[in-house]
């Protein structure tokens, strides 16, 4: 399954400039997905992180991951309909590895690991082109 913008804001209540995906593709319920995400100069953060060499920081890489892991829980549990929302709680084994700049095509690559109640364990990657830049595990929370 594929998701476009419109359909991503659906599903979590992410807004510019925080909205760090731009579609989703291969969403498999329940399990996976993978995120885009179109790095252009023209991103906020930018202007800061750095003027003389811009580089996406990672945290935001890692709020782009756990984003595409929001769409995986809202789309299988429905959340766009009964107003649920989904947090971070933890973050393990985060790693940068890969500068991401502009005009890099991040892509989000989110699994499941375990679920248990309203908590969902997600592995993250993210690539440029072949090139693995960051990876997480990480822990959310639906809030209904």
């Amino acid at each position: 399954m594929k998701l476009d913008i419109n359909q991503i804001k659906e599903c979590i209540p992410h807004r510019y400039p925080m909205l760090m995906i731009d579609r989703v593709e291969d969403l498999v319920l329940g399990e996976s997905a993978v995120g885009i995400k179109n790095v252009t100069v023209n991103e906020p953060f930018f202007q800061g992180h750095f003027p003389s060499r811009p580089i996406m920081p990672g945290v935001l890489i890692t709020e782009a991951m756990g984003q595409t892991a929001g769409v995986v829980v809202a789309k299988t549990m429905n959340l766009e309909k009964n107003g649920g929302l989904v947090y971070f709680m933890s973050m393990d084994g985060v790693k940068f590895r890969k500068l991401v700049e502009p005009g890099d095509v991040l892509r989000l690559h989110v699994k499941k690991e375990r679920s248990r109640g309203n908590v969902w364990r997600f592995r993250g990657e993210a690539y440029v082109e072949d090139a693995l830049t960051a990876e997480a595990v990480f822990t959310a929370m639906i809030v209904l």
